[in-house]
């Protein structure tokens, strides 16, 4: 069944679509309240009282009552409702708050031109006008800022403010979330080409590797793919370094022999150069497979199989092929065991581990000594414990006995090229696994390999 990331998971798909929600609910409110302050002052631009006055008045004296009548429909169109008052009377009726209807009679008894504001977008005016016939009529006219635009007009401003501001605002924010994406993107593109040049110490700044997204996932798994790079490179320099130099000796050696034996007269002397050559040929051959394996196991075992081990009957068959090198040192090989034990992990690299062990304290054994290998059950672990009875390790020596290519002071005694116990340490590491070294008393080095045991579907279940 296919599996995937549900985006309702993703903080970076929330983070757009409360964005986006952000941006409407800002349009809705800034548009309201720009367009009801453009409304507003709409309203206050100054209103020509004397010349709208003088305009109904004309209507009036023109067509009469039917005149006034368009003229008080034009005006309204405009937002205003206006019209002429005669002795007290209007000669057309039109819509007044009742609060100016109760103070109009005496604003008309004044006889004064009178303009107000009572409230915000709110006007009022009592305007003087004398006809042609000598009469003095009164123009009585309010607007609000309702009433000043019509319906149409207005929708028509509104829609507008609000277009205009629902692409300023999706502008604002589309270049907000724009840059947040693109600046961590791009600093990932300038480490990524950094990367190709071979700077393998570069990472991505921690501003973006910090952030709890999807982008700072990508920035966080980049780092971890160059430091890994970095430690794979630095190794494989050092694997190469390492085994240049520990070829140089034994090639130098190869030279002077094949020099001897193409200058020997005598064929037996030049029989035995070229059988030392073959022996320094294989001693590299043997030192440069072990450098290899060395290198794949601190590489991370890239594809290494896994499966069920019974690690007693690994050991019990590495013991029995041992038993050729041991008789030919005169070592007697000893092994007790808690019966089987089974661990998960690769048997090849198991069986290598237990060889360089076992062939350890065979080469450092003395003669007729014994070799003691004891396998039990501690826990949630099977341990493994290979003893000797040769001369041990100086203390001060002890940890380094794992570093590739190290011999201690009594590696005179036996052959060797100092990575049979670097390259257990690394099986061990891969398998979850540990392994130490101890000197015990009345003499001999005990290397001990702990491994986690396989867990069984009974105890998982348990």
């Amino acid at each position: 069944m296919t599996s995937f990331n549900s985006p309702f998971r993703s903080p970076l798909f929330w983070r757009l679509l409360v964005s986006v929600c952000i941006a409407n609910v800002l349009v809705l409110m800034l548009g309201g309240l720009l367009t009801r302050s453009f409304i507003n002052f709409s309203m206050q631009q100054a209103f020509d009282w004397p010349a709208l006055a003088q305009s109904a008045e004309q209507a009036y004296e023109k067509d009469g009552a039917s005149g006034l009548d368009e003229w008080v429909r034009q005006q309204r169109e405009q937002g205003v409702d206006a019209t002429l008052y005669q002795n007290g009377e209007p000669l057309r009726d039109i819509r007044l708050p009742s609060s100016i209807r109760d103070m109009l009679p005496d604003w008309l008894a004044s006889g004064h031109d009178i303009a107000l504001n009572p409230w915000p977008g709110f006007y009022v005016a009592v305007q003087n006008v004398t006809g042609t016939d000598g009469h003095v009529r009164q123009l009585v006219a309010v607007s609000s800022s309702r009433t000043r635009i019509p319906p149409r007009t207005r929708g028509k401003i509104l829609l507008g403010v609000q277009l205009g501001l629902s692409l300023l605002m999706i502008a604002a924010i589309g270049w907000w979330v724009a840059r947040s994406v693109s600046r961590p993107v791009e600093a990932m593109r300038a480490a990524t080409r950094k990367m190709a040049t071979g700077e393998f110490t570069t990472r991505v700044d921690q501003r973006w590797s910090n952030k709890h997204d999807e982008l700072g996932q990508l920035a966080r798994d980049f780092n971890g793919m160059a430091e890994r790079i970095e430690h794979l490179v630095a190794h494989d320099r050092g694997v190469l370094q390492d085994l240049s130099h520990e070829l140089r000796s034994p090639l130098a050696r190869l030279h002077l022999i094949l020099d001897l034996a193409q200058h020997s007269a005598n064929p037996e002397e030049a029989s035995a150069h070229f059988e030392r050559a073959e022996h320094e040929i294989s001693r590299m051959d043997r030192m440069t497979a072990e450098m290899l394996a060395l290198s794949r196991l601190e590489g991370g075992l890239p594809g290494m199989v896994r499966e069920s081990v019974d690690l007693a009957a690994l050991a019990k068959d590495r013991v029995a092929a041992a038993h050729i090198d041991a008789e030919a040192r005169g070592v007697v090989l000893q092994m007790a065991d808690d019966g089987p034990l089974s661990v998960q992990g690769s048997s090849i690299l198991l069986e290598r581990a237990l060889d360089n062990v076992i062939a350890n304290a065979i080469k450092f054994s003395p003669s007729e000594g014994v070799v003691q290998i004891a396998l039990n059950r501690r826990g949630s672990f099977a341990e493994l414990y290979v003893r000797d009875h040769g001369p041990g390790v100086p203390e001060e020596e002890l940890t380094l006995l794992f570093r590739p290519f190290f011999r201690g002071t009594n590696a005179a005694q036996a052959g060797g090229h100092g990575l049979g116990l670097a390259i257990v340490q690394r099986v061990m590491q891969a398998h979850g696994g540990e392994v130490t070294a101890r000197n015990l008393e009345g003499g001999g080095l005990e290397v001990a390999m702990r491994l986690p045991l396989q867990v069984t579907a009974e105890a998982a279940n348990a």
